[in-house]
Parts: C-alpha cells; sequence; structure tokens
C-alpha cells in the first residue's frame, strides 16, 4: 500500500488509521488466472475454515501440476479429484466452469468489475463471494468490498461496535463508502 492511500484512508477512517499503524502490510501474489483461483475457490469453499489451508495446493501437487487450466483439467480431475469427497454440487459447478472456459475466450484484466461479475455469475453455482474474491484476488481490483465475507462481517462487528441484528450490511456499506475507490486494500 502506498503512502498516498495509507494516508488517505487513514483520514477517512479513524479505526482504519489505528490498523494501518498496527498492523503490517499484506503482500498478496496473484496468480492472475481467473479459472485456477474460481476451481480453487469452488474446492475450498464451505469446508471449515481450519481444513482447507493448502487443499487445493495438495491437490494440485498430487496431479503434478503448478496451475490448473482446462487444458489439464483431466489430469487434475484423474488423478486428485479421485482422491477427496467432492459434492455433486461441487463437482457439477467444476465442470460447468470447465465448459464456460472451453466455450468462451475472455480477456478478464480489460473487461469492468460489473462485466467479470455478470459473466462468472452466469456460470450456475459462483455467487457472490468468490466473484468477490477473483475480483480482489486475482484480478487485483481496487474497488471491491465483499460484503457477503463471513470474516470480513465479525472483523467490522468487533472493531465498528456494529450490532449485527441491526442493519449490518447497511452500516457496513456505509462505513466502506468511506474508503472510496480504495476499498480493496482496506478490506
Amino acid at each position: 500500500m502506498n503512502s498516498a492511500i495509507e494516508k488517505a484512508l487513514a483520514m477517512a477512517d479513524p479505526v482504519l488509521h489505528k490498523i494501518i499503524q498496527q498492523v503490517s502490510k499484506p503482500q498478496i501474489v496473484s496468480t492472475k488466472n481467473v479459472f485456477h483461483d474460481l476451481m480453487s475457490c469452488v474446492i475450498e469453499q464451505q469446508i471449515h475454515y481450519r481444513s482447507t489451508k493448502k487443499i487445493f495446493h495438495k491437490m494440485l501437487l498430487t496431479a503434478g501440476l503448478e496451475q490448473l487450466t482446462p487444458e489439464n483439467f483431466h489430469q487434475f480431475e484423474e488423478k486428485s479429484l479421485s482422491t477427496i469427497k467432492l459434492s455433486a454440487a461441487k463437482y457439477e459447478t467444476m465442470l460447468r466452469v470447465l465448459e464456460y472456459w472451453q466455450t468462451n475466450s475472455i480477456n478478464w484484466q480489460l473487461i469492468s468489475d460489473e462485466e467479470v461479475r455478470l459473466k462468472l455469475s452466469s456460470i450456475k453455482g459462483i455467487g457472490h463471494w468468490t466473484i468477490d474474491m477473483i475480483l480482489l484476488y486475482t484480478l487485483e481490483r481496487a474497488s471491491v468490498f465483499p460484503l457477503d465475507d463471513y470474516h470480513l462481517k465479525k472483523k467490522m462487528i468487533a472493531l465498528y461496535n456494529l450490532d449485527p441484528k441491526v442493519k449490518l450490511k447497511a452500516r457496513m456499506i456505509e462505513i466502506s463508502d468511506k474508503w472510496k475507490s480504495h476499498q480493496s486494500l482496506a478490506t
């Protein structure tokens, strides 16, 4: 995070100002591979948080892959997917993602956040949270606020003294509006 952005966020939000002073800057390395990260999200979402650590990475190692692509999906499926218990719904979502990539050629870096949302949400099984994660971490977009993220909700409730039973989402949006075009970094 550059110092001008830090200063703008600190001036806009006193709570965030304290956090900026206390917490080291995040070091996020993007794969830039939407297919790979989307498949990772599908596999790891809704698995208990403590057990999600590195499951997808271990599966890639088992299949002898560094990154998952539509071209090597069959290898991943044969060598790794067969070794874990995956719900039928997750497997079907993965097949729909694969089919989407096989029938569409999109330069994800060149389309708007809204276009990304429209295209990915057209794949049955891909929801808001997953799309937000792709925008935040894979495409590194500046203004993403993952309103449906469980951990973000918990942190904001604690840090901003929010009542989870009274207009929580509206209050979270109100707070994030102070961060303007730097919502991703603030998050």
